[in-house]
């Protein structure tokens, strides 16, 4: 049984990403860890401790177009690694009814898997897929399957190639302040 209700609970992968004392007052926070499991086990966790009304995730994220930079707000995503052929297309799980893509409100499409990519993929080209990260696509999994919105602000930190690691550490903290902005206008 959940122990409070929230209206938002905020999922980031890591306190490097976005520290709890910014947050303004009745926002919850939980960190799940890099990766979908830890995202999904997390997920499940904290809406039944929290019962929140809407979960938001932020985080950072490399980007596939070159255009883009900045924080982006997501309004797709999909599973870029399981990879089941020839039982089932590429970012489809064979055998299972639940949707292989989460809709959301923003416009960006993110393309979820467990590896921190550094090199070119033409498949996430040809869907479409504008940036990368870790963990969303478990997260909207789970918002999906308890009926409960979802939406998702994502930093630039990285192009996606060699020279990613090195990028995302020097970065992942630069967007906790346009993330904070872009908060406090939603809730106003």
């Amino acid at each position: 049984m959940a122990d409070m209700k929230t209206d938002l609970l905020i999922i980031t992968a890591l306190e490097s990403e976005l520290k709890r004392e910014v947050l303004p007052s009745g926002v919850e926070i939980v960190y799940s860890g890099l990766g979908k499991i830890n995202a999904a086990l997390t997920s499940l966790k904290a809406i039944d401790q929290f019962n929140p009304s809407a979960i938001m995730n932020f985080g950072t994220a490399g980007k596939i177009n070159p255009q883009l930079e900045g924080l982006l707000h997501i309004g797709k995503v999909i599973q870029r690694d399981m990879m089941a052929e020839p039982l089932a297309p590429r970012g489809k799980t064979p055998f299972c009814e639940r949707p292989f893509e989460y809709l959301s409100s923003g416009q960006y499409v993110c393309g979820s898997g467990d590896s921190f990519v550094t090199a070119s993929d033409p498949w996430l080209l040809s869907q479409g897929v504008d940036l990368v990260d870790m963990e969303l696509f478990a997260i909207a999994y789970v918002a999906h399957h308890h009926q409960i919105p979802w939406h998702s602000y994502k930093y630039i930190t990285d192009d996606a190639n060699e020279s990613s690691g090195n990028d995302w550490h020097e970065k992942v903290n630069h967007g906790q302040d346009l993330f904070i902005e872009k908060l406090r206008q939603l809730l106003s």
